[in-house]
């Protein structure tokens, strides 16, 4: 199966959302890329409780300070776009209400002829959960498999009921339904999360794992997936690759993944190929300063990664 390549929608303070968004889908669908992708950051904390990701004393990056809805960055991309598939990497689960959620993206997937793809992950800024969250911080995963639930129940026949801790949907017609089963990628890290991946999503959404430790992960995926008597041929990669660009070539012995030349993040993305990723999300916006220097570079990466034989 060839390599699918995913573009990052521009979201950032720097870029005119009246038009960079629709400008960059538009032609990143011509320059070939099989999906668009956006992500989700609510609010940046003045005095954050706790570093970025959660790493003691690592700051918050200034590009987060401001972040478009991904809930509306999509839309305008699904309508100058034809083919590019439309996805989350991600959507942060708690954060939103699981009907109002189901209800956003099957309409987009029918408005969209059946493109998205839902990606979602359970977050880890204590400040946003203060913020926004539907539950507790302790009660992500939970509330997580929720969501699941709640998806299958309103993208599946009428009449739609549920109860469950957060929701109540009494016997009722919820409409309009998805063009097609949307395929649900979760986002996992510890066991207990690639345990919910290998049991209930269609795919995984790894991020920041070097090659050969992925390559270790996934099958170690399959391997719980297969255990619950599922197709573990049937999941699909995604890797989100976090690209950061610099002019000289970086130390391969310090390196981390996508960080690098373009030469070097052009490696990155084929021995991620061969770790087991069915597709690379490559986020390019934080190395441009607007729509056309980001689509540039986005031609750039994906001619080259095309030129060195990855397919």
């Amino acid at each position: 199966m060839a390599l699918r390549l995913g573009l990052g929608l521009p979201q950032m303070k720097r870029y005119d959302m009246a038009c960079d968004v629709t400008q960059v889908a538009r032609a990143a669908e011509q320059i070939g890329y099989d999906s668009l992708w956006v992500f989700e950051r609510v609010l940046f904390p003045e005095r954050p409780t706790q570093g970025l990701y959660g790493v003691p004393g690592l700051a918050w990056p200034d590009a987060y300070r401001s972040v478009a809805d991904p809930l509306v960055v999509l839309p305008l991309a699904a309508a100058v776009t034809e083919r590019a598939q439309l996805g989350s990497s991600v959507l942060i689960a708690p954060l939103h209400v699981p009907i109002q959620l189901a209800r956003t993206l099957a309409t987009l997937d029918a408005a969209s002829n059946g493109r998205v793809m839902a990606g979602l992950g359970t977050g880890w800024s204590h400040d946003e959960y203060a913020a926004a969250s539907i539950a507790p911080f302790e009660q992500r995963g939970a509330v997580l498999d929720e969501m699941l639930d709640v998806f299958a129940a309103v993208w599946g026949p009428h009449p739609v009921s549920y109860q469950g801790t957060w929701t109540v949907i009494n016997e009722a017609e919820v409409g309009p339904k998805p063009a097609h089963p949307i395929p649900v990628y979760l986002a996992a890290t510890n066991r207990k999360a690639l345990d919910r991946v290998a049991r209930r999503a269609d795919g995984w959404l790894p991020t920041g794992v070097p090659a050969e430790q992925l390559a270790a992960q996934w099958r170690q995926l399959m391997e719980i997936a297969a255990s619950h008597g599922r197709d573990a041929d049937a999941l699909k990669m995604c890797v989100r690759a976090n690209v950061e660009l610099t002019k000289a070539p970086v130390d391969d012995g310090k390196r981390r993944p996508f960080v690098g030349t373009v030469e070097q993040i052009v490696r990155d993305v084929a021995a991620h190929a061969d770790a087991g990723a069915h597709e690379v999300l490559l986020d390019l916006q934080g190395n441009a300063r607007d729509a056309r220097e980001l689509t540039d570079l986005a031609a750039r990466v994906y001619a080259e990664v095309r030129a060195a034989g990855i397919q």
